[in-house]
């Protein structure tokens, strides 16, 4: 038996499972602990991996849970070098299908290389919850 879930005006197939995580040594986890709870109080499945995760460790715990996507935040700056090795280590260890959507103090210069490295939204600060689900929601079910 599948459960649905429906979130304001967005209903999911089945409930979704986030892993989210902070890679690097980035220690500002406020934003990421926002999205995780308010995904979490919408009825998702989350699971928060903490700080200083590395794009293994990180990749690793999404396979290992099952998750259907992995949300990546970041206010370091090294986004560029280290979502894309997130998505590298999910191929490696046979993730490949699971997407991976990233938020924090991006540039919009760096959202079409994110984009390019298989980061499949970007999220800024401001960001809405309803959109962040609606996009995870067109993410899953497309």
């Amino acid at each position: 038996m599948t459960s649905t879930l429906k979130i304001g005006d967005v209903t999911f197939s089945k409930i979704p499972r986030v892993l989210i995580a902070k890679p690097g040594l980035d220690g500002h986890d406020r934003g990421a602990k926002y999205v995780a709870k308010a995904l979490r109080d919408a009825g998702m499945e989350v699971i928060y991996t903490g700080i200083r995760q590395t794009p293994e460790d990180i990749a690793a715990a999404a396979v290992q849970e099952d998750v259907d996507i992995v949300g990546l935040s970041l206010l370091s700056g090294a986004h560029n070098e280290l979502f894309p090795r997130v998505v590298q280590a999910l191929k490696s260890r046979g993730g490949a299908d699971i997407p991976v959507f990233g938020g924090g103090i991006i540039p919009d210069a760096d959202f079409a290389d994110l984009k390019r490295a298989g980061i499949c939204a970007i999220f800024t600060p401001g960001a809405r919850i309803d959109d962040i689900v609606r996009e995870i929601h067109g993410i899953l079910e497309s």
